[in-house]
């Protein structure tokens, strides 16, 4: 596992159904290293923080072979990086592969993934096509996002090492698809929420799940950590 590139934005005004928005998804190469913090990656700003970063969000993850996924599956060869908006882009990091609550070293950093990405108007807006989200979000090829445990110095060329499994190896893709796809699945449910590492606002999500069908959950005061477009399971596309 690689980090390929690091990406950054201080945030871009876009139209957008008349209006004009400020989002941070046209991100550009950053040249050299950066110092990765709690909160974010230097030089880099998120915009709307209803949804967007906090210590569980604080870098967001896509990796390369999804580059590939996309050019067969939408016909496309014009991507440029980062093309999905992300901080890293990576090497060897499948949604299959990869399970949150893992935690990796990646250059001077320890990093843990906390939930699968969920994706907003804004990256339809990147991709010109406001259907996209529908089908990025089917797939569950979304990427993810990272905590950072130990801030540190990260560069293109960073070996990614893990660290530490997550015992409950729930990979980042069968995380999204219990989320958004398999509402019934109430036994994965109560594995989702033994993960330590999982983001507040997807926790939420899975417990308001199991206590609807009358599944007790005992439940632990954690930091408020809006996801996107809340904790509902629900996406506007």
């Amino acid at each position: 596992m690689k980090l390929l590139l690091l990406s950054v934005s201080m945030g871009k005004e876009v139209p957008y159904m008349g209006k004009t928005v400020t989002t941070g998804i046209f991100k550009e190469p950053a040249s050299g290293q950066g110092i990765l913090r709690t909160l974010n990656l230097d030089g880099d700003r998120q915009i709307d923080l209803r949804g967007h970063g906090g210590p569980f969000k604080a870098v967001c993850v896509y990796t390369i072979e999804n580059y590939e996924h996309w050019k067969r599956e939408l016909g496309r060869n014009d991507f440029k990086f980062p093309q999905f908006g992300e901080n890293f882009t990576v090497e060897g990091m499948r949604e299959d592969d990869i399970h949150v609550g893992d935690v990796y070293r990646v250059g001077d950093a320890l990093v843990e993934v906390t939930q699968p990405r969920v994706p907003c108007y804004r990256l339809g807006i990147k991709m010109g096509d406001p259907h996209f989200l529908k089908r990025f979000l089917q797939s569950c090829l979304v990427g993810f996002y990272l905590r950072v445990l130990e801030e540190g110095m990260v560069g293109a060329g960073d070996r990614i090492e893990l660290v530490k499994k997550d015992p409950e190896e729930m990979s980042v893709r069968k995380v999204c698809h219990l989320y958004y796809f398999d509402p019934d699945n109430l036994e994965d449910c109560e594995k989702a929420i033994r993960i330590k590492a999982l983001s507040p606002g997807w926790r939420e999500g899975f417990e308001n799940r199991l206590e609807k069908a009358g599944i007790p959950v005992q439940r632990t005061e954690q930091p408020t950590d809006e996801m996107c477009c809340g904790t509902s399971g629900q996406v506007v596309l």
